[in-house]
């Protein structure tokens, strides 16, 4: 799993406006197939495994840090404030900062995100990251992330190899690919066919207790997405049917946990990582 901390510029006479950086890409399978994608001829914006808001107002005005081509946002590195490697975990955490390109005086920040991420081996053909978000602002009006289908929370644009015909979805509460979208759910498995030894492989999404509007709404591209190809899209949007005001003074974090496997999950599989992941042991020292 690779953070790019680098700007990535789009490819040769896309508009310059499609640059970023401050993304996961490219995540792969433990058997190593490459499960993300970026830039994307029919979304340039989009950046393998990332988190930009949409639909946001600062006072009235209309700021998207996601639809770069509108040129009113983005998101960037803004500098790594620690890195860890040890025999039970890696990981590291980052500044990034959501840029308003509308702001008097210049560009200025909107949002600041603490953004922390800590990888385990699982070793029986998976590994799992936990992947946090941390939002601040340092405006005096706060800034609204208005209810929107895209937004925030963790996004995922998938392989370009998965269609509808070769990949599926399954949520916590039984949704598929045909009805999940705009439901909840507590966790999701989006998988699909690869060049593993296995033949599948996909990535669990498990989303925190703790987390705005858990259950979480999902964002899943319906099967006739990109001309009917049914291209694989995957997010869990926390503002997707309600506001969310982001106040000065305060900080606001999203938690996800995110199993990266070859082969198959089961639903009670699914369920246990879920379990583990919202109910974690405790420890009681008796003195």
């Amino acid at each position: 799993m690779s953070y790019q901390i680098e700007t990535v510029n789009p490819p040769k006479g896309v508009s310059p406006l499609f640059k970023r950086s401050a993304f996961l890409h490219p995540v792969t399978s433990p058997g190593g197939e490459v499960l993300t994608r970026i830039q994307a001829p029919d979304h340039y914006h989009h950046y393998g495994i990332w988190n930009p808001w949409t639909l946001t107002f600062i006072g009235k005005r209309e700021v998207d840090f996601w639809n770069l081509y509108k040129g009113q946002g983005t998101v960037r590195f803004a500098g790594l404030i620690s890195q860890v490697e040890g025999p039970v975990y890696t990981g590291f955490k980052s500044l990034q900062e959501h840029i308003d390109f509308g702001a008097v005086g210049g560009d200025a920040v909107a949002m600041n995100e603490l953004f922390d991420v800590r990888v385990w081996n699982l070793n029986n053909q998976r590994y799992m990251f936990d992947y946090a978000s941390t939002l601040n602002t340092p405006l005096d009006s706060g800034i609204l992330l208005a209810a929107y289908r895209y937004g925030g929370g963790i996004g995922w644009r998938a392989t370009e190899k998965w269609t509808k015909d070769n990949s599926t979805v399954l949520t916590s509460e039984g949704k598929t690919r045909k009805d999940a979208d705009g439901s909840n759910a507590r966790w999701c498995v989006v998988e699909g066919e690869s060049a593993t030894k296995e033949g599948r492989s996909g990535i669990l999404f498990l989303s925190y207790p703790a987390n705005r509007m858990h259950p979480e709404p999902m964002r899943v591209w319906p099967m006739d997405a990109n001309g009917g190809r049914g291209d694989m899209y995957f997010e869990f949007c926390p503002i997707r049917h309600k506001d969310w005001k982001i106040e000065k003074g305060n900080d606001y974090t999203l938690k996800y946990r995110l199993v990266v496997f070859d082969g198959k999950i089961t639903p009670e599989e699914a369920e246990n990582y879920w379990q583990a992941f919202a109910n974690p042991p405790q420890i009681t020292v008796l003195k």
